[in-house]
Formats: C-alpha cells, sequence, structure tokens
C-alpha cells in the first residue's frame, strides 16, 4: 500500500497544480489526486514486471549460448539461479500480478531500460556473489532480489529518467515504491506458490479517506489557514511567502486539526521532512517554526481535539 508520507506529498503536488491554474477547480483536482496515487500503483507492478524482465533476458542469454556452433562447456552447462529464481517465478505467476499487467497494459516492450540494467547486473558484485554462492534457498534468492530492488534499481540514474519521461506521476515515486516492493517480497512464503500477496493501492479505507479529507479540508479552509499563517508570522506577510512553503503549512494545520487520531508531533515531523526536500534550504526550519506557533494558537484556543492515538504528546494517556 501506499505509504502516509507519499500520500501527503501527492496532495501537496496536487494542491501546487490547483493553486497555480488559479481555476478553482475542485472537482478536478481531485481527480488529479486519485490518478496521481493509481499511478503510482502502476509502478509499483511495472517494478515488478521489470524483475521478470531481467530473468527473462537471463534465459534468452543462456538459450543463445546452447545454440552456438562451438559452445563451450560453460554455455552446455549454464548457471541459472537468476534465470530460475524463486522469487521472479512467484512474481511471473501470480494471478493478481498478471491481471493488473493485462488490464493497464503495462509493458517494456521497446524501452532499451531492461537491457541496460542486465547488463549492468551481471557486472554487479552481489551478482557474482549470488551466482557463485554455495547455498541455494527460497530465503537467498528472496534476498537477493530485494537487493535488486533496493539497490540496483535505486541507483540506477537511466531507470530514474526513463520513469520521469513516462510519466510526470513518477518523477519522486521510485524510492518509495522500492520500499513498497521490498515489503512485499519480505511477505512472500515459499508455500504461496501462485497466490503469492501484493500490496492493495490503499493499507485500508481509514488511509483512503484520510488523503481524500486532508486534500478537500484544506482547499476549503485555505483562508483560515492563511489568516493562521498571517498572524503567527512576525515581520512577513503571506504574498512574500513562497508558495510551496504555504502549501505545505496548510496541510499541516488542515491535518492537525481534522484528524484527531492523528497525534500533532507527527504530522508536525511528516510536514517538516516534506518541507526539506520540495522547499528551500531554509524552508523546514522557518516551517517548523511558524506550526509550533500555530499548533500553540490551537491549543490555547481550545480548537485542538484529539481522541485515541492522537492523544500521545498531549499529556494524555490513551
Amino acid at each position: 500500500m501506499i505509504s502516509r508520507r507519499l500520500l501527503r506529498i501527492k496532495a501537496l503536488m496536487v494542491l501546487y497544480a490547483l493553486n497555480r491554474r488559479e481555476d478553482g477547480n475542485l472537482p478536478l483536482a481531485e481527480k488529479e489526486l486519485m490518478f496521481s496515487i493509481e499511478k503510482t500503483y502502476d509502478l509499483y507492478h511495472y517494478l515488478l514486471q521489470l524483475i521478470v524482465e531481467l530473468s527473462d533476458i537471463a534465459s534468452e542469454k543462456i538459450e543463445q549460448a546452447l545454440r552456438k556452433r562451438i559452445p563451450t562447456d560453460e554455455d552446455l552447462n549454464p548457471n541459472r539461479r537468476f534465470a530460475d529464481n524463486l522469487i521472479i517465478a512467484q512474481i511471473r505467476t501470480s494471478s493478481d500480478f498478471k491481471k493488473y499487467i493485462v488490464t493497464k497494459k503495462l509493458s517494456w516492450v521497446n524501452s532499451h531500460i531492461p537491457r541496460l540494467l542486465y547488463n549492468n547486473l551481471i557486472k554487479w558484485e552481489d551478482y557474482k556473489e549470488y551466482m557463485v554462492s554455495g547455498t541455494s534457498s527460497y530465503q537467498e534468492d528472496k534476498k537477493f532480489i530485494i537487493k535488486i530492488i533496493t539497490g540496483l534499481f535505486l541507483q540506477s540514474e537511466d531507470l530514474q529518467f526513463y520513469l520521469e519521461e513516462q510519466s510526470i506521476y513518477w518523477n519522486d515515486d521510485l524510492e518509495y515504491v522500492s520500499a513498497m516492493i521490498e515489503k512485499t517480497l519480505r511477505k512472500f512464503k515459499a508455500e504461496a506458490q501462485d497466490r503469492a500477496p501484493l500490496m492493495p493501492l490503499f493499507k485500508n479505507e481509514e488511509d483512503e479517506d484520510f488523503v481524500k479529507i486532508l486534500f478537500r479540508k484544506t482547499v476549503m479552509n485555505r483562508e483560515k489557514c492563511s489568516e493562521l499563517i498571517d498572524r503567527n508570522t512576525t515581520n512577513w506577510e503571506v504574498e512574500r511567502i513562497a508558495l510551496m512553503d504555504i502549501l505545505v503549512m496548510q496541510l499541516a494545520i488542515t491535518e492537525i486539526m481534522e484528524f484527531s487520531e492523528v497525534p500533532v508531533r507527527v504530522s508536525l515531523n511528516e510536514y517538516i521532512e516534506i518541507a526539506k526536500y520540495y522547499c528551500t534550504s531554509k524552508s523546514s526550519t522557518f516551517v517548523n517554526g511558524i506550526l509550533d506557533k500555530i499548533v500553540k494558537e490551537i491549543r490555547d484556543s481550545g480548537q485542538l481535539k484529539k481522541s485515541g492515538r492522537g492523544l500521545l504528546g498531549e499529556g494524555l494517556s490513551d
């Protein structure tokens, strides 16, 4: 499932686009938000498909070697460990995976990336060690595929550039989706065979409602959030603050006030981290200072309503 961190980022990106358009078309923006999230789920399956593609290339190379007029001993006795990796076999035969790929028409055909990555793979020290390792097991196969996802894929600038060219919605998704795939593979069991579970789009209905409500409430309460920011920004006018800083704070304020089950500190930490990557170099410190003042004002005015887990850090117990 898509993490809440990424859901917040998706909301921020669409909120930014809505503000730049200045057409106030909330229904259109909400459709764009959900489309953006669905594209991330496409990428999740697309990268799983890329793993299968690498295995197919390995099998193809083995077959080509066997057809040589004068094959070597190595050609006649190929090391099929990667081509026959048990985890890749489970991905390949997964009914959920195959159905999604066909429905969404996802394909690496006509892309240079699979062969480029395969060439990088066979030069990779981790690959060489895996291929000659004396131990061969389901768990070893799993560990290696996770290494490919979290190492080879993440380190590939070619893959990153290619994904950015394919979809503007994939610009910042590779790291998050790689983490999703790692969590997926860690839950794979040998006995599951072709029924190994893939992650759903959302963890649960609560997460889906979270991003929808967060976005809509932020748009609807824009003026109220701007007033809070203005009152707590010493020697600054809202118009002079960078747009992305304002949007990050608007989302943070909305989350703090609208989601009683989310602790204030969790919300603050999330948006401060987001500000580090999507705003200016000094934004996280600036945003942190302003939000601290706003939270104090909200608390003092009795507007902060937290319950259950959201009480953590509020001096109360569950």
